[in-house]
């Protein structure tokens, strides 16, 4: 698991039950936009993360109208599942670091 996708995961584990768009936990994390992006569509595929689009009526109320945002959030039972990756990478276990598919019976 790289540093990156630490900053991003433990930025996410602030406020685990809300939903953040790209931006904000780009800025959050202290990362590029460039950046950020693969790894969240990366944690999408491993089952941690959820991602949505934002209402078209949210947007229509901003001044000047803006593009959609797109938000994340844990996938049920990811927030524990990124919790354990993460303990297990700054223990130094390379090998159970690694991003992998959420299993059924997590709570998160």
């Amino acid at each position: 698991m790289t540093l990156q996708t630490q900053l991003v995961l433990r930025t996410l584990l602030e406020t685990p039950v809300d939903a953040r768009y790209g931006l904000e936990l780009s800025i959050s994390a202290g990362l590029p936009t460039g950046t950020i992006h693969p790894i969240l569509a990366r944690l999408e595929n491993a089952g941690w993360l959820e991602s949505f689009w934002e209402d078209q009526s949210e947007i229509e109320k901003t001044d000047p109208p803006r593009p959609r945002r797109r938000y994340y959030r844990f996938a049920p039972g990811g927030a524990e599942s990124v919790r354990i990756a993460l303990a297990q990478a700054y223990n130094g276990s390379t090998t159970s670091a690694r991003l992998r598919p959420v299993t059924g019976g997590l709570g998160g």
